[in-house]
């Protein structure tokens, strides 16, 4: 019989319990999600101050697992509108959630 080589089996259960570590779950990122998440967060935000129609600052952006959360308080629904029309135009928006309000 081999026996098999026991750094090589440790290091097979060190990177299997690391990587199980790292997976998300249905309420938690893992680490590359959130990295991920952060990037399409700083993608919208740019896209929504470049947009000269809206006020950047009244507009709040969250992301969870590519899904977009907009929040804060606008002018019209024209401007609700426009800044959910420039969010899903960011690349690795996979859907946008709504909770603007109207001043």
């Amino acid at each position: 019989m081999i026996k098999p080589n026991r750094f090589a089996t440790v290091l097979s259960a060190f990177l299997l319990v690391s990587l199980a570590g790292c997976a998300s779950s249905s309420k938690q990122e893992g680490a590359g999600e959130y990295i991920d998440d952060a990037v399409i967060t700083t993608k919208v935000k740019a896209a929504i101050f470049n947009e000269s129609t809206l006020k950047s600052a009244e507009i709040n952006v969250e992301t969870f697992k590519g899904v977009v959360q907009l929040g804060g308080f606008v002018n019209s629904q024209a401007d609700i509108n426009k800044a959910v029309e420039v969010t899903r135009g960011v690349s690795g928006v996979v859907g946008v959630k709504n909770d603007m309000r109207l001043k």
